[in-house]
């Protein structure tokens, strides 16, 4: 795409200005004969699509001595267009670059060979100019998409990562305040800039972008995985983690379900637990191998933990206002994925008001949020996944599950 606008911009910027032009620049300017002979026979050569040639007979003109410098705008000009006919970008970049700053071309005319030198650099993989180019082609008051397009993937392209995800930031941000959706092709870019540069925070937000769009698993699998990968990310998490891998579908192997059922055991939740070693096994992931009965035995003892749990849920219930916060949320959470959503989102409502201890409020909320999804209250989820905050994993996993529930309702 970038070639062809390379060439349609060329010939763009030799397009004949109106016959009122023409006679003004004609009184005021003037090619003498030695140069604008083999001038005018380059220009022939070009429309006869010679452009080898016309290089050749350009050069000539270039090389008569004591050029004014209307004629050396003129000479630069059509060996810029030969150039770039001829396959040589190198060179009609550096000419196009000339005759841009060049006081015998207009406004608009200095635009176009701007963004005409900006694709040479472009395919001639100075990146550097080409973004040098294109941003002289905006400062000119210049507003191609295609020119904007070269001025990136320029910088991307010429490892000034900082600068291309900036500018990238800036036009994903015009194009929502705008209603649209940006392209994947965008998100990806930017994400890949962030990437380069071992911005983790940064990559993370490009990936919850490309989700709002365009929820891939793969972009799942990143993101996820991503958020455990991060510095300061705390390891009380882990199991949240392992439920957003269990809700996306990104749990890889036998051992992140037998980790993840294992903590909820510790927890306290066999309910949890059961219904993970379960899920392993519908994913075909525990149940055979060589580690085949270490995964019948955890099965079989969530499914007695459960058992007994499930004797002495109704009494802990009743018995809730004595307890303190910790275990009043703990046992709210428990009754929730028995079954009993009502009764266990008011007791976890309580225990938050009342302030958890040991606990980060910010867990906790995560937690409750996960809760009024598993009790089908997405909207009600989403709401408190909006205000958790933290740095150490827990605000990008409420992200995270906002993104899903907010794509899923």
């Amino acid at each position: 795409m970038l070639r062809l606008f390379c060439a349609l911009t060329v010939l763009a910027a030799f397009s004949p200005p109106p016959a009122c032009a023409q006679d003004q620049a004609a009184k005021a300017q003037t090619v003498r004969p030695e140069v604008g002979k083999p001038l005018q026979s380059a220009i022939d050569l070009l429309k006869g699509k010679k452009a080898k040639e016309a290089l050749a007979m350009a050069r000539e003109a270039q090389a008569v001595p004591s050029k004014t410098p209307y004629e050396s705008y003129m000479v630069t000009r059509v060996i810029a267009q030969a150039a770039a006919g001829a396959g040589e970008p190198g060179v009609a970049a550096k000419a196009f670059d000339e005759i841009t700053g060049s006081a015998s071309a207009a406004d608009a005319e200095r635009r176009q060979f701007a963004a005409a030198a900006a694709g040479q650099y472009y395919i001639a993989k100075d990146y550097a100019k080409a973004a040098e180019l294109a941003a002289r082609h905006a400062k000119l008051g210049g507003t191609d998409k295609s020119v904007h397009t070269i001025y990136v993937q320029a910088l991307y392209l010429g490892n000034n990562f900082a600068a291309a995800a900036k500018a990238i930031s800036a036009d994903i941000d015009a194009e929502e305040e705008a209603g649209k959706a940006p392209a994947e092709e965008q998100l990806q870019l930017m994400a890949n800039a962030y990437l380069q540069q071992r911005d983790t925070a940064g990559y993370g937000k490009a990936l919850e972008k490309l989700l709002t769009y365009y929820p891939k698993r793969d972009y799942w699998l990143n993101l996820v995985y991503g958020i455990a990968a991060r510095p300061g990310f705390s390891e009380r998490l882990a199991l949240d983690i392992a439920r957003l891998k269990i809700e996306t579908g990104t749990m890889r192997t036998g051992n992140e379900y037998l980790e993840a059922a294992q903590l909820s055991l510790i927890d306290g939740f066999p309910a949890e637990a059961a219904r993970i070693i379960d899920k392993g096994y519908a994913a075909g992931l525990l149940g055979s191998g060589p580690e085949a009965a270490r995964h019948r035995r955890l099965k079989d003892m969530a499914a007695r933990n459960l058992a007994e749990d499930r004797k002495s849920l109704n009494a802990n219930a009743d018995a809730a206002e004595a307890k303190d916060a910790k275990t009043l949320f703990n046992e709210g959470f428990n009754l929730v994925l028995n079954g009993k959503a009502e009764r266990g989102l008011q007791m976890m409502e309580n225990a938050l008001r009342q302030g958890i201890a040991g606990r980060r409020p910010d867990h906790a909320r995560l937690q409750l949020a996960y809760a009024y999804h598993l009790a089908g209250q997405d909207q009600k989820a989403v709401q408190i996944f909006r205000t958790v905050q933290g740095t150490d994993g827990a605000g990008a996993l409420a992200r995270a599950w906002a993104i899903r529930l907010a794509r899923a309702s």
